[in-house]
């Protein structure tokens, strides 16, 4: 993913330390290299790890009729940790090394990710209302600057602040927030343009659409993903191309909601940073092959595999560390199995692996150089366990109505 289109073959990526060390053909490898461990996969295609730009770790979530049950129902950092596990087995099993997640309960995901050896970046929400987080904003804040510090030398997690809604949130708050991230080099998370009702409250409310309140409080910078970005007018896109946002797009979700689809050429058009999500509300699993397959429609294969992997890590500001295979990044790598009757014959691998894929050709992932799923198989998660405490949670639920 350094360069459009190409394509090495019969290559081997050597790997010290979780980093990547070398990537050379593979007869040049085996006389420059003595490696203590090897790996070999002759009908597959190696590829960065995918990047879920905006995920969900609530169980419930998954097919829910009305996205709106799914924080209501995770009371419990115990209900928390369980729907962490079970997304990160979703993930790892499809491809993902890195997700970015979004709840009421960041450091049950923080600690579990680490436990797991998963990437994630984990946002800090921040609301003037009371939530199981912090009775108000300025807790939410103090508990977020906190949070951050006591993760800050982790190197598979990090945190970002995660905004509740726009048009709910003082003035105040904003401009306070702002300052923090500038200060700390923090990311901010948060849905925008999602919807016309959300655009027309705040134009009732603040006298401006969502974005121009943003840029008018000083958050419209590149630390900034703004998650949807539906509903755009031409002084939106110009704004967003003026200011260096990000967008993560989240296209199944939209569908399954009845919204519009993303603006693809618009975004490409502007040189808007994209990433890919499934967003905090996943409508049946925190996996991304379907994505793929809507945007690669929208805009072609080569994008959509981008926005995928680099592009994901590049709205999460982790660019510089994963999301392409380069000596001295980590090995956050996903092995894929080309001999599959959706990938044969293989006559365009990138098309045929975009449009033909999915987590059924997934055979391994490394997450720093950690294998954590070996011929299909995950190596740490123990599944049958988490199995059965996501069934005992689904039981509770329904008796709780």
């Amino acid at each position: 993913m350094t360069a459009r289109h190409v394509l090495l073959e019969d290559h081997s990526l050597m790997v010290r330390d979780g980093r990547i060390l070398d990537i050379l053909p593979s007869a040049v490898a085996a006389e420059r290299y003595s490696a203590t461990a090897v790996l070999l996969r002759h009908s597959h295609l190696l590829m960065p790890g995918l990047v879920n730009a905006q995920s969900s770790a609530v169980l419930p979530a998954r097919g829910d009729a009305d996205p709106r049950h799914a924080n209501d129902r995770a009371l419990t950092a115990d209900f928390a940790r369980d729907s962490a596990l079970a997304t990160i087995a979703v993930m790892l099993k499809s491809g993902i090394t890195c997700f970015c997640e979004r709840s009421h309960f960041p450091e049950e995901t923080l600690r579990t990710s680490i436990e797991q050896g998963m990437r994630a970046v984990v946002g800090m929400p921040v609301t003037e209302s009371s939530t199981p987080w912090a009775n108000d904003a300025a807790q939410s804040l103090t508990r977020s600057l906190s949070l951050r510090d006591k993760y800050k030398g982790e190197p598979l997690v990090s945190t970002a602040f995660a905004p509740g809604s726009v048009s709910d949130l003082r003035d105040e708050t904003l401009t306070r927030l702002g300052l923090l991230a500038d200060e700390l080099e923090a990311g901010i998370m948060l849905d925008l343009h999602e919807s016309p009702d959300e655009i027309g409250a705040c134009l009732r409310t603040h006298g401006m659409r969502p974005i121009e309140r943003l840029w008018h409080l000083g958050l419209l910078t590149p630390a900034l993903n703004a998650v949807h970005m539906l509903h755009l007018t031409p002084a939106d896109l110009s704004l967003m191309q003026r200011t260096g946002i990000s967008v993560t797009v989240c296209p199944r979700w939209a569908l399954k909601y009845g919204k519009v689809l993303p603006e693809m050429a618009a975004f490409a058009a502007a040189d808007t940073r994209l990433g890919l999500g499934s967003s905090k509300f996943a409508c049946s699993s925190a996996e991304l092959w379907d994505d793929m397959k809507i945007v690669a429609l929208l805009t072609d294969p080569w994008d959509t595999l981008h926005a995928a992997t680099c592009g994901g890590a590049a709205v999460l500001g982790l660019d510089g560390e994963v999301g392409s295979l380069v000596p001295g990044k980590w090995a956050d790598l996903c092995c894929v199995d080309l001999s599959e009757p959706g990938t044969q014959p293989i006559l365009d691998p990138l098309t045929q692996l975009v449009f033909g894929g999915g987590r059924h050709i997934v055979t391994d992932v490394w997450v720093a150089g950690r294998q954590l799923l070996s011929g299909g198989e995950l190596t740490r998660l123990d599944w049958p366990q988490i199995a059965a405490r996501s069934a005992a949670w689904a039981t509770r639920l329904k008796t709780r109505g």
